[in-house]
């Protein structure tokens, strides 16, 4: 039985459909990703199916007693109430519970002998142990420990009143509670948003293993590859259903895309054609047929002929290098990275000698506030260092993308901030460069402090593009944008021809593209060589080795980490393993798909030729075939509930 189910919703903004008609059910133990551009109703999706938003037209349906926890980007406030309270809050009924069963004892401890009614407290008393025990009564508290803890929110803030936390820890608040509450439906918009690298893998982990259905919003595809099973995406104001986790959607979505242009560019061929015959016969001695011919083509226009399908406009950008640099990029040599102040040096990173050589693809990684982006500013020149140097080799050219934009003057306008990398660019030229980001219109002409986030990266991108720089320094480059534009500078940057250094959250990028790591841990770093399954082979070993000093939580979160990671990289290679098996399954069928056709066109010439010989021979190779067939359907079948069952 469906858990929820949608029919027919819309929902309209002034004269916009954000959604239009669309329909969908939410079954038990669905994970779904919900993607799409910036700006197509997601978020809009999710608050109506949260009920906290109302549809237009159509109709929103929910099983009877169904439990649904949400997640907004921007959870309300909870009051002043401490943040321990809070998540206490959510096991009031235990709570009660539990301060009966201390009184009933106290008084059952203090009671006089031969009290008529000590039998009956007693007996209360009983009662109530069996069911605060039976509903977790004495492990809530741990479960409160671990999720906080879990998601970085440690003791010494849990007595704070929520008005005192940042709002990134309120957020983490909101979301710790709402998976204390353990609903039958949980509903999270951007749930990774302010989460450490330690964070987002416990709630990978808890996800995974969260036991009812899930609706996601979330840029972070690694973290939907990890929690999801089903994918719906929001574009164009409907919703496009598909099954499995968010690498298994992307062909699906392409080949989806390709059938329909097929059959819209056979449809406006016949249409055209069909036209063409009624413009040469209507008036001659053909005339009823090219009659009939209209009739049948406006019936069909009418009631079978489907719309060009849709494609959102992505950004077409290509990084050239103008010059090739030398073999050698750079070099850094006993390099100590913060900074100085009055009261002493801040020294976050001290780097021995680390090379980086023409082609190589480095990425850096670490938790927040190591350092990370103060190395980037360092190897730039931005930043001196404390001590060391930082060198560079031959015909270096060297681009950089900020994090906070900080090349961007908030009072010039986009055109204006590409052309003040290159007086001599025109206002064309810049339009121009400007459209490829997907900044076109009247866009180009606002002020960097009107534009978005976003936006402002596509400004960024743009001046790449007019700089032309053989060595690309990058501070979370996907940061700001939607998932088909970080699919976009993926592809382009994958297609870079010189170096990229890159400071990046975005674990699958950091697989798909890094062939280096730098970690940085405790103040060094230590170099991978590979992309992000090599750092978390490295840092399982690195948990795995950790003395196990005490028995505390803190230890215990750490062995349980490490036995995630090895957990994780079994896992992945087994996925990996099936996933290259499925290619090849599906390969073999459909080239003995295309045998069986062929043998059926020799079976029918053969029957029609009354040749008995070759109609057994064919037969005995056509029955072989279809049994491969059906041998590989079976195996098919089976990979293909497995990697949906891991989602």
């Amino acid at each position: 039985m469906s858990l929820i189910v949608g029919e027919g919703i819309s929902k309209t903004w002034s004269a916009r459909d954000v959604l239009k008609n669309v329909s969908f059910t939410l079954a038990p133990g669905q994970r779904v990703a919900m993607v799409g551009p910036n700006g197509q109703g997601k978020s809009t999706l999710l608050k109506i199916i949260a009920g906290v938003d109302a549809p237009t037209w159509g109709k929103l349906s929910r099983k009877a007693g169904l439990a649904v926890g949400y997640l907004a980007q921007d959870p309300p406030d909870l009051g002043d109430i401490t943040l321990e309270q809070a998540m206490n809050d959510v096991f009031a009924p235990l709570r009660r519970m539990e301060h009966e069963m201390h009184e009933l004892a106290t008084r059952l401890e203090h009671g006089a002998a031969g009290d008529p009614s000590a039998a009956a407290m007693l007996a209360r008393y009983g009662q109530l142990q069996h069911d605060f025990e039976q509903a977790g009564g004495y492990t809530y508290a741990r479960a409160i420990a671990r999720t906080l803890e879990g998601l970085e929110l440690p003791r010494d803030l849990w007595n704070r009143p929520l008005s005192h936390l940042s709002g990134g820890q309120r957020s983490r608040a909101h979301l710790g509670r709402l998976l204390l509450e353990q609903p039958d439906v949980l509903l999270l918009d951007e749930p990774t948003n302010h989460l450490d690298m330690d964070s987002l893998e416990w709630l990978e982990t808890y996800l995974s293993n969260f036991g009812g259905a899930m609706i996601v919003v979330s840029h972070d595809r690694y973290f939907l590859d990890r929690v999801t099973n089903y994918t719906w995406e929001v574009a164009f104001a409907t919703v496009e259903c598909y099954k499995g986790s968010y690498s298994r959607y992307l062909p699906q979505q392409a080949e989806r895309f390709n059938e329909r242009m097929k059959r819209w560019e056979a449809q406006q061929q016949y249409i055209e054609e069909t036209q063409e015959f009624i413009r040469r016969f209507i008036a001659g001695q053909r005339t009823k047929e090219a009659q009939g011919r209209r009739t049948r083509l406006e019936r069909f226009m009418r009631d079978e002929a489907i719309a060009k399908p849709q494609q959102n406009q992505a950004i077409t950008i290509r990084l050239r290098a103008t010059q090739r640099s030398g073999d050698f990029v750079m070099h850094l040599n006993d390099l100590a990275v913060g900074y100085a102040a009055k009261t002493g040096e801040n020294r976050l990173i001290q780097i021995d000698k680390l090379d980086v050589r023409r082609g190589e693809r480095v990425a850096i990684v670490g938790p927040n506030g190591c350092g990370k982006t103060t190395l980037l500013k360092t190897m730039l020149g931005q930043l001196p260092p404390l001590s060391g140097a930082v060198r560079l080799g031959a015909n270096v050219q060297v681009g950089y993308l900020s994090q906070r934009h900080t090349e961007l003057d908030e009072d010039m306008t986009a055109m204006d901030c590409v052309r003040s990398l290159d007086t001599s660019v025109t206002e064309q030229r810049a339009r121009s460069l400007l459209g490829q980001v997907g900044l076109s219109g009247d866009e180009s002409l606002k002020k960097v402090c009107e534009l978005s986030g976003g936006q402002r990266s596509r400004i960024l991108l743009a001046r790449l593009m007019l700089a032309s720089p053989n060595v690309l320094i990058l501070d979370e480059p996907t940061n700001h944008l939607d998932i088909p534009s970080q699919e976009v500078l993926q592809a382009v940057l994958s297609d870079f021809g010189g170096t990229i250094i890159f400071v990046s959250h975005d674990r699958y990028l950091i697989q798909a593209m890094a062939t280096s790591i730098w970690a940085v841990e405790s103040g060094s770093v230590k170099v991978l060589s590979g992309s992000w399954d090599a750092y978390l082979n490295w840092r399982g070993r690195t948990l795995e080795a950790a003395p196990a000093a005490d028995n505390d939580d803190k230890q215990r979160a750490k062995q349980a980490r490490a036995q995630q990671h090895q957990d994780r990289r079994r896992q992945t290679n087994e996925t990996r393993q099936m996933r290259r098996r499925l290619g090849q399954v599906e390969h073999d069928i459909h080239k003995f798909e295309q045998t069986l056709k062929n043998l059926d066109a020799q079976l029918l010439g053969a029957s029609e030729a009354g040749n008995l010989d070759l109609i057994a021979q064919i037969g005995i190779e056509h029955g072989e075939t279809q049994h491969r067939i059906t041998a590989l359907m079976q195996e098919w079948e089976q990979l293909s509930l497995a990697l949906d069952e891991e989602g």
